[in-house]
């Protein structure tokens, strides 16, 4: 996983920088990770008690229906859901490296500097809803 921070720096130098005409580059971070993995350090850094839950191809695929999503749409969904949690996609590259001239930032970097900024705070009122 690419963190937010890397992926507009990376689009900026690309799109702007002349050595990158023609190049290919995947972008990844520095280590694989899972939605878990992801969900788990945002709740470590911001100290809040979040979990991850996975659900179904099927599960996702009626709650898209129950949001209303067009019957058409929701096989295309399904099967976007499905490659990207399968494991098939699962790889580290070194695009951000050869793009920016550094390694990429790990996501546990990014939750603890966006922790930081309180975003991810609970609303002061939340106590009381």
């Amino acid at each position: 996983m690419s963190t937010p921070t890397t992926s507009p720096t990376f689009a900026v130098e690309a799109l702007t920088g002349s050595r990158h005409a023609g190049e290919l580059y995947e972008v990844t971070g520095p280590r694989l990770m899972t939605f878990a993995d992801t969900v788990r350090e945002i709740a470590q850094a911001s100290g809040r008690d979040i979990r991850y839950v996975s659900v179904s191809i099927g599960e996702f695929a009626a709650g898209l229906r129950q949001q209303g999503m067009p019957e058409e749409h929701i096989p295309f969904f399904a099967d976007l859901f499905e490659r990207v949690l399968d494991g098939r996609n699962e790889h580290l590259t070194d695009g951000v490296e050869r793009a920016l001239g550094r390694p990429p930032r790990d996501f546990a970097d990014y939750a603890k500097s966006t922790a930081a900024t309180g975003v991810w705070g609970l609303p002061s009122d939340a106590s009381q809803t």
